[in-house]
């Protein structure tokens, strides 16, 4: 198969498969890998024949270049409707299913209204759901449409044509986790999704037949791109789990690692963790992962502590020390930026001090304070410079700044939103270079490697002092058995009257079991005492919450933001409070 920076576009490169191995499998979909019919498949024949048939059947209501949501759970649908979508050249917009949650049904209304979205495409398991959702919601004028219904298996591929597209043209729009209010679309075209593909491909060789796979959800670009897209356009196909098999099961995603000879499969670090915790003894016994070769660890903060656990406890299932890998992404840059590859995670333990006036030095063999820092390796075919984010001014490597990307994965802009594009898609340098994106993320190179320290927005100036939440975070879970694995969000909030400082910091922590009050207030206090140990900081609040009250995103990260919003405005309803509640107004 030739390279897919030779390739016009999608369409071209499935078909292309379809033709060279049409009874090969291109999407398989599993329900339970440990059945002997646990999964259900498409080979490339099929999966052409079915997203030309629906590409007619779109035409005859979309015209090229106006947007279709894709909402479903799982299975084979969704990739028939993304690449019906592709094929019929109508703008894919992915979103998740408007369940209970009010927060992720407000985000999607929001998607809906900022693409002018014309039309919905699900299952019918899914389509009264998502009916009485659009109507609650009053999106009115929507076509929603069964893509698995009657209408679309009665119509012919006879009328299809290759639609007038090329490497420029836009596929879809990629919404990153942001304001409900608000959503802002990443324009990601064929030529960022071939070239970012094949980047990966370039950077990570696997043997004849390995596949990429995994549970994350097709909304989310981990999911779309690294497992789906990276497997069908490639040739190697895709195997594809549902994300509640992998929540009530973890076993079951190392299962169909093994069982389907997947050798790419990522997800974020709390999977990895979840992974340490539920994994049985004897469940491990029985597991071969001695065929996996990119273990991907990304998306949200990667912690050492995780990656040394998951590397030394599935050794024992022939895990291999360097198939665990790290990476660093983002929307804006379509999906991957950097990653270690072919070798263990590299990690190096700072001086704090240093850290907290943005330099990254190595704390001395002996030294007992230390943060320890994970490497996201070296980056896939793309330029990334460490700039000063409020002079623009370069920085040496060693010295933390905000990253800046430049190069053919980086997306075209938002949709529909002029402002934000020139804000974050045309940074210049204090020099004159430009064209760069500001990703808005925290980082530094040390001999080549990328490692990053946080997000601008979220750092905490504290006492003259630059601080990352997620230090704090991990230290108080660290310390506490009752709060491992348990997210976290510490922020800072205007100062209470009398305070020594213009803010006061907040821990937002959840916790999962039956305590007494007397216990939880053990559990606060010993937070405090971790913190003001550790990093000589005074806590103001500590908010002991239940299980799921931590704002995430669908790939885990961390909504601090969110969370500071919700405090200020008395929203979070704690199981224990531990310092004054917010008198002041959200921000």
């Amino acid at each position: 198969m030739p390279s897919l920076r030779d390739t016009s576009d999608l369409i071209s490169a499935v078909r292309e498969n379809a033709v060279d191995k049409p009874a090969e499998e291109a999407v398989i979909h599993v329900h339970d890998p440990e059945q002997e019919d646990g999964h259900t498949s498409l080979t490339y024949a099929e999966l052409d024949r079915r997203a030309r048939r629906l590409a007619v059947y779109l035409r005859q209501h979309l015209a090229a270049g106006e947007r279709a949501l894709l909402q479903y759970s799982s299975g084979t649908d969704f990739p028939v409707a993304f690449f019906g979508c592709v094929y019929a050249g109508v703008i894919a917009v992915p979103a998740p299913l408007p369940e209970s949650n009010q927060r992720e049904q407000l985000r999607v209304k929001g998607i809906v209204r900022d693409a002018d979205v014309r039309a919905v495409l699900t299952s019918t398991t899914q389509l009264d759901q998502v009916a009485a959702w659009a109507e609650a919601e009053q999106l009115t004028g929507l076509l929603l449409l069964a893509t698995d219904g009657e209408e679309v298996a009665a119509t012919g591929t006879e009328g299809w044509e290759h639609p007038a597209v090329d490497r420029a043209t836009p596929v879809m729009l990629q919404y990153t986790s942001g304001s409900t209010s608000e959503p802002k679309g990443a324009v990601i075209t064929h030529g960022n999704l071939l070239h970012n593909i094949q980047a990966m491909k370039d950077a990570l060789p696997l043997p004849d037949g390995g596949r990429h796979g995994g549970w994350i959800p097709m909304h989310h670009d981990m999911g779309l791109i690294g497992h789906l897209l990276g497997g069908v356009l490639t040739g190697r196909s895709a195997v594809l789990m549902p994300p509640m098999t992998f929540v009530r099961r973890p076993h079951l995603w190392l299962r169909a690692v093994e069982r389907y000879d997947v050798k790419y499969s990522c997800a974020p670090n709390f999977a990895y963790a979840l992974l340490n915790d539920r994994v049985t003894d004897q469940q491990l016994a029985t597991l071969d992962l001695s065929s996996w070769r990119y273990a991907g660890n990304g998306s949200e903060p990667i912690q050492a502590r995780t990656l040394r656990a998951f590397s030394e406890r599935f050794r024992l299932a022939g895990l291999r020390p360097a198939s665990v890998a790290t990476g660093y992404g983002m929307a804006e840059a379509t999906l991957l930026v950097a990653s270690a590859t072919h070798r263990p995670p590299l990690t190096l333990r700072v001086d704090p001090e240093a850290l907290e006036q943005h330099r990254i030095v190595r704390a001395g063999p002996a030294e007992d304070r230390y943060r320890e820092l994970v490497s996201c390796g070296s980056l896939f075919d793309i330029e990334a410079i460490i700039v000063a984010p409020d002079s623009g001014e370069r920085l040496p490597d060693g010295r933390i700044g905000e990253i800046w990307l430049r190069g053919e994965s980086v997306a075209h802009g938002y949709w529909n939103n002029e402002p934000a594009t020139r804000q974050t898609f045309e940074a210049t340098t204090q020099d004159g270079d430009t064209g760069f994106l500001r990703t808005g993320d925290l980082g530094a190179f040390v001999d080549g490697d990328l490692f990053i320290t946080g997000r601008i927005k979220e750092t905490l100036f504290m006492h003259g002092r630059n601080l990352y939440p997620q230090d704090i975070e991990h230290e108080v879970q660290r310390q506490h058995s009752e709060l491992r694995s348990l997210p976290g969000a510490a922020f800072t909030v205007p100062a209470g009257p009398g305070g020594t400082s213009a803010e006061d910091l907040v821990i937002t922590q959840e916790i999962r079991g039956r305590f007494s009050e007397a216990e939880l207030t053990r559990i606060s206090t010993g937070i405090k005492q971790t913190v003001s140990r550790e990093f000589g900081l005074p806590v103001a609040s500590v908010a002991l919450l239940r299980p799921g009250a931590v704002h995430r995103t669908t790939s885990g990260k961390i909504q601090r933001v969110a969370m500071r919003r919700l405090f200020l405005g008395n929203g979070l309803r704690p199981l224990h409070l531990d310092g004054p509640p917010s008198s002041a107004q959200p921000a």
